[in-house]
This record gives C-alpha cells, sequence and structure tokens, in this order.
C-alpha cells in the first residue's frame, strides 16, 4: 500500500471483465447477471455479497479457517423443483426494484459465463416439502378442513413448494419508488450504516445493492403452473416475522394464529383448484427489530394505568421513533416476480398492504380477517388498537373509493 487508504473495494473497470445490467431488460441475457461475489472483484457489478445478512458469519469462517476465501459453489443439481416466469412483470423495470427476477435461473440462462469462470450466484432457490402444524390437526377436527390425500394428508401433513428469496436492491428503481433522489437514497444507506458500503456513494455507476438483510420466504399450495393466468384464483397470506408469536405461541398479539388461519384458507383454495401462497418476510417488530419489540412491550405493561389500546402506538414511537418501518411499498415486487395482478382472497386485515398492493396494480377481491374465536386474551390490546388507529379493515373498496384523493400514514 502506497500509505493512504481505498474508500472503494472495487477495482477501476476494465474492458471485458465487467457486466453491465440493463435492469428491466427482455431476456436475461440482455439483462446481464448480478455479480456480487468476492472470488474475481473484477466482475462485480453490485454493492454488498451474496445472503448479505450472513456475510458476518462467512468473513468468520474465511478468518477461522474453515471457509476458503475463493470457494464457488457447485450448482450441480440445485436448479428449481418447480418453474417460475419469466412473466411480462419481468421486463417493466417499475415493476420490480427489490429482488432479481432472474435470481432462480442463473444456472441455466448464464450458463456460458458460468462456464467461462464467472462467478454468479442464485439469489432464489425454489424446492418442495410438507409442512404440518398442531392448528391444521385442530382445522381437520373441527370440521374446517378436510383431507384429501393429495394436498392436505389425514395427519395433517400438507403438500407444499417452497422458494427464498434474498433481497436485490434496483437503486434507481428503489428510488422512483419512494420517490427520493437516487443520491439522496444512497447517502442516507451509507450514513446510516455507518460508512459500511462505501460503494454507495463512490460507485454511482453500480446501480444494485444486495442489502444486509432478511429476505422472504413463500410456501405454495396448489399447481403453481396456473400462476400468471388470469382464469386462476389466488388465495394469500401476507406475513411479517414475528418470533415470539410464530415460534414460540407468546399470545401477546395475533401472528401465529392468523399465519394458520392463513394457511387453513390457502389449503381450501388449492383443493378448489387454485393456488394459495403465503409470504413470509424477515421484518421482525414491524423492522424495528425484536429487541426494540420487546422494550416495547416492557413500556406498555409498566405504564400507568396497564397496557391499554389507547397507548399502544404512543409507546413505540417513544422507542423506535416511528410505529412501523416495514414499507410495504416494496412488497408487491413478490406478486408482480409470481405474474399476479388479482388476489381472489386476501387473509389479511392491513390496509398498508392492501393499500400497498392497489396502488401496484393488484386487485384485491376478498379480504378474510381471522376469525374472532382464534384472537388470544391478550392480544385484544393489540388488535383494539390497530382497529382504533385505522390499521385494520375489512372492507374491499370499490373503484370510485380507490379514486379518491387520500392522505397516508403509517398506521393506513
Amino acid at each position: 500500500m502506497s500509505g493512504h487508504i481505498v474508500l472503494t473495494s472495487h477495482p477501476r473497470r476494465r474492458a471485458g471483465a465487467f457486466f453491465d445490467i440493463h435492469w428491466g431488460a427482455p431476456t436475461a441475457a440482455e439483462r446481464g447477471p448480478v455479480v456480487a461475489s468476492l472470488t474475481n472483484a473484477a466482475q462485480r457489478n453490485a454493492i454488498g455479497t451474496h445472503a448479505g445478512s450472513y456475510a458476518v458469519y462467512r468473513a468468520l469462517a474465511v478468518a477461522s479457517g474453515q471457509l476458503k476465501q475463493d470457494h464457488k459453489p457447485d450448482l450441480t443439481d440445485t436448479a428449481p423443483a418447480e418453474a417460475i416466469g419469466p412473466h411480462p412483470q419481468w421486463s417493466d423495470p417499475q415493476k420490480i426494484v427489490s429482488l432479481d427476477p432472474w435470481g432462480h435461473r442463473v444456472g441455466e440462462v448464464f450458463a456460458a459465463e458460468i462456464a467461462a469462470g464467472a462467478d454468479i450466484r442464485p439469489t432464489i432457490a425454489i424446492t418442495k416439502a410438507h409442512i404440518n402444524m398442531p392448528e391444521l390437526a385442530a382445522a381437520i377436527a373441527a370440521g374446517r378442513l378436510k383431507p384429501d390425500g393429495d394436498i392436505l394428508h389425514a395427519n395433517g401433513d400438507v403438500r407444499v413448494t417452497k422458494a427464498a428469496i434474498d433481497p436485490v436492491w434496483y437503486l434507481p428503481g428503489l428510488a422512483d419508488r419512494f420517490k427520493l433522489k437516487e443520491s439522496a437514497l444512497r447517502r442516507a444507506l451509507f450514513e446510516q450504516t455507518a460508512g459500511m458500503f462505501p460503494e454507495l456513494v463512490t460507485r454511482p455507476d453500480l446501480k444494485v445493492f444486495l442489502p444486509p438483510i432478511g429476505g422472504s420466504t413463500l410456501y405454495f399450495f396448489g399447481d403453481m403452473t396456473k400462476l400468471g393466468k388470469t382464469e386462476t384464483k389466488i388465495a394469500c397470506r401476507l406475513h411479517d416475522e414475528c418470533n415470539g408469536s410464530d415460534v414460540f405461541g407468546s399470545d401477546i398479539c395475533t401472528c401465529r394464529p392468523y399465519l394458520a388461519h392463513g394457511i387453513e384458507v390457502c389449503i381450501e383454495m388449492a383443493q378448489q383448484g387454485g393456488v394459495g401462497l403465503v409470504i413470509y418476510n424477515r421484518k421482525e417488530g414491524r423492522a424495528l427489530g425484536e429487541v426494540t419489540k420487546f422494550l416495547v412491550y416492557n413500556a406498555r405493561k409498566r405504564q400507568l394505568g396497564g397496557d391499554r389500546a389507547e397507548t399502544y402506538f404512543a409507546r413505540t414511537e417513544c422507542v423506535a421513533g416511528v410505529q412501523d418501518m416495514r414499507f410495504q411499498e416494496l412488497m408487491p415486487d413478490v406478486f408482480h416476480w409470481l405474474g399476479i395482478t388479482r388476489i381472489d382472497r386476501w387473509a389479511s386485515m392491513s390496509n398498508m398492504k392492501h393499500g400497498a398492493l392497489v396502488e401496484a396494480g393488484i386487485e384485491v377481491v376478498e379480504r378474510v380477517p381471522i376469525p374472532d374465536e382464534l384472537i388470544p386474551a391478550d392480544a385484544r390490546v393489540e388488535m383494539d388498537a390497530k382497529k382504533a388507529a385505522g390499521y385494520f379493515s375489512t372492507h374491499t373498496p370499490d373503484a370510485a373509493e380507490l379514486a379518491r384523493p387520500k392522505g397516508r400514514t403509517l398506521t393506513e
């Protein structure tokens, strides 16, 4: 070294080494691959690294000698277990800005580049499995669900296809989505990560960013080949992570009960010849994080008068500064990836989620609330607070209502 610190980890561009990305191009070849691996820095055309939320663990594995720094994955037999796309939305650069629509097909569409030595890695994987939850056995016993021996078995096993998606952000499109200047978005991302990614402000030619955040898992019920067809009826539960409820059964919220109910709705739709879809996003505590979430729990329970609906959101704002950081504006991208333009049964009462879908041009026919008998007693404060704040609704507005100008708040 010559005594100075190089701010960017990317070498200067050399002819023939750098893959250009044309986001929203009609084919994978015209779009170009996203290269965020570290084995050949000259070929990198994205900021960050693959599986960004695990990058520090990978660094520890390299530092401790458990992982070779130049390891390249062997993608033999890793192709998707089910085909998805391409759909028309893939070639509209405004429809998808937070994931790579070709991310599950890199082994196929960039086979020549990989064979020539390029380290191009999937950002989406699709496999098959079975799931089973005690609530499904209870639904069978209660007669709400009926085993068919195909999608749902008598022991509660459910046949599913599932997809894991790592986020891939196209920064110009992301800035447009939030009505920001791209430079302002880059500066905020740079500053609020304490300069973790200097290329955000030093390399405006790099337009793609793999953020170090959790991704999504999709669970499909029924025949996936029907996706993207206008006649296919779709049921969906969009669920944002709640570890305490989803995994450990904490009863202070309705998250696991609504997740289980949403799966019921999806199974029913699949049994009727449609497709059910559960989207599970890693956005713990409304993307505020679990530490913040538990601090808010303490504040709510210890305040004078105890936990009350009228102070539910105020206590969150006191600790976190905002009520919600999930930013559902990015959420419709996954529906565009799947070619979905209409959801017939939407297992959600959230106006934020519903509004984001409608603004993205996705029709919602029916909103399905959680049955009252499935709401835990301790979750009543949450439900009452969200209803009072206009956060929850079961009403599906007609075209005239949707056309009326309206304000927007985080709790809509």
